[in-house]
């Protein structure tokens, strides 16, 4: 046993010694090749290796935090800045802890997200607590400008970076879309000033008005940088707010603020939407309440979502899977209740709701229109669904859908009396009526004579036709007393005449402004084909000097 230990243990030391390196190859050669002139290194020589020192500000952690405000402080990368205007507003913090806990409590559901995207763009993590002082988190914030999210986009803005905003949505209020919006722009204002602090001033004055400032400053000798230029106050504390919120989250127990513990994970994920379905249908199948549905997505302004125009939806993380597993299985003709419908003419609200078996009342509020307004042509409305399978809305409906009204006109049926010399023509442009249309009432060809006295009906907007009919009346009681007095006192017949001819001559002239849009079908006696009835501009002034009547209200 002992010799075949020492047998063995020889061995190995002589196959040892053939693996070594020795000088039947070049270690540079794949091939074991020796190169002509080449030093061959020594038995057991290794190649010379190359030292480069590496520069780093520090050793980057490779450990992931569990608290997320841990991750943000790492992130700081901004120039802090220590003045006066910091100290007032860590201040004003520090005087409101309940304000402090609101606030910070409503960003858990979305701060990972804005986290996240800061970083994949190599950006300051500081810049995650705008949305603090822009709306204190509160993605339905709108200021009195009409800036809305809780990136607080103005609507022009907000189209500039791809977030549609109409009758259905906002996407200044959804939290994937207006975050990338507004990391977009900062990023854009970084490139264009090269300093956050001015990026910053000009997210909120707007980079045209920073970059007059700046020149302002050049001509003047000045310096340029956020501390050195004149802004408005609003602006100077902008950043000192950022700074104060900066501070209190890097070391609270300094200020005596207590954060909520926030988990370094996502609390949403996205779940695909690819059937029209109402907001409330939706919260029950991903077993939440409709306001923490609402919390996630904040940019639906109706009752129902639209596949074509928003094929995803946000969920608290572990409820992405039910939702999915109980759309499954429901059935797909009751997911919505709810459709968009575009109206092909001038409409009013009553006929729309009728023809889609709605309460006028309850259409109006669904879709917030005024009482006493016709929706006009091309006009998005929200309707009910008809039972039964329906397709899915389209996506130029649902991402062009704008809702446009004007007040209805009321036409009622009014009687004014033809001037010696009348035609159908004179007598419908003294009320700026086509001659075509008011021929079509009077079945009269618009060229034909008429009587002095003769009744002319017309159709006019309320007030219009209640001027006719005063005008009508006040001529007719000045011409009666005319006659009275001539009857009365024979020689001052001319004179009296010539006075009343002088008071209808002077009368002021008013004029009603309503225009209607009704059609000459909405009278009867209209022609087929005659163009659209009373742009109703009424003469006080022109009337004629006969008595006039209204009899009814005629149709709408």
């Amino acid at each position: 046993m002992k010799w075949s230990y020492l047998l063995a243990l020889t061995a190995s030391v002589w196959l040892a010694g053939c693996a070594a390196p020795g000088t039947s190859g070049d270690a540079s050669s794949p091939f074991g090749t020796t190169k002509p002139g080449a030093r061959q290194p020594a038995s057991g020589d290794m190649s010379p290796v190359s030292v480069t020192e590496l520069h780093s500000n520090g050793v980057a952690p490779l450990d992931a935090p569990a608290d997320l405000w841990v991750r943000i402080r790492r992130g700081y990368a901004m120039p802090d800045l220590d003045t006066d205007l910091v100290r007032q507003q860590e201040a004003w913090y520090n005087s409101r802890p309940d304000y402090i806990q609101r606030m910070t409590e409503r960003s858990r559901m979305y701060i990972f997200h804005i986290v996240e995207e800061l970083e994949l763009r190599g950006m300051p993590t500081e810049l995650a607590l705008l949305p603090y002082i822009e709306s204190a988190f509160n993605p339905q914030a709108v200021s009195s400008a009409k800036a809305a999210g809780m990136w607080q986009f103005m609507p022009a803005t907000g189209s500039s970076f791809d977030l549609r905003q109409n009758m259905l949505r906002d996407d200044r209020r959804d939290v994937i879309a207006s975050t990338r919006a507004a990391l977009d722009y900062l990023q854009k204002l970084h490139d264009r000033f090269g300093d956050w602090h001015l990026a910053l001033a000009a997210y909120n004055w707007g980079q045209g008005n920073v970059n007059r400032a700046i020149e302002r400053n050049k001509a003047a000798g000045l310096g340029t940088s956020y501390l050195d230029l004149n802004m408005p106050a609003e602006t100077r504390n902008y950043v000192p707010k950022l700074q104060a919120v900066k501070n209190i989250i890097a070391r609270p127990e300094s200020y005596g603020a207590i954060l909520p513990l926030i988990e370094n994970h996502p609390f949403f994920d996205t779940v695909d939407i690819t059937k029209d379905i109402d907001v409330d249908v939706a919260a029950r199948l991903a077993e939440v309440r409709v306001e923490d549905f609402r919390a996630l997505n904040p940019s639906f302004r109706k009752p129902v979502i639209f596949a074509a125009g928003t094929p995803r939806v946000l969920l608290p993380w572990n409820n992405a899977v039910i939702f999915d597993r109980n759309l499954a299985q429901a059935d797909a003709q009751s997911l919505a209740s709810w459709t968009a419908w575009v109206a092909p003419s001038n409409m009013p609200s009553r006929e729309v709701a009728s023809r889609f078996g709605m309460d006028e009342e309850s259409f109006r509020e669904m879709n917030s229109i005024p009482r006493g307004m016709l929706i006009k042509s091309g006009s998005t409305v929200l309707v009910k669904r008809n039972s039964g399978a329906a397709p899915a809305v389209a996506s130029h409906v649902v991402n062009n859908a704008q809702l446009s009204y004007a007040p209805e006109i009321v036409l009622r049926r009014t009687s004014v009396q033809a001037r010696k010399g009348d035609t159908i023509a004179s007598v419908a442009g003294r009320y700026d009526l086509p001659a075509s249309t008011v021929a079509g009432w009077n079945k009269r060809a618009a060229n034909a004579s008429l009587k002095r006295g003769q009744a002319v009906v017309l159709y006019l907007p309320v007030r219009a036709a209640a001027a006719a009919a005063s005008d009508g009346s006040n001529s007719a009681r000045q011409k009666a007393r005319a006659e009275r007095a001539s009857r009365s006192h024979p020689r001052e017949r001319v004179t009296s005449a010539g006075n009343a001819r002088n008071v209808k001559a002077q009368a002021p002239s008013t004029r009603a402004t309503d225009r209607s849009a009704a059609s000459d079908k909405s009278a009867p006696g209209g022609k087929s084909g005659a163009k659209a009835a009373p742009k109703t501009t009424a003469k006080a002034s022109a009337q004629p000097s006969g008595r006039s009547t209204t009899r009814g209200k005629g149709k709408h």
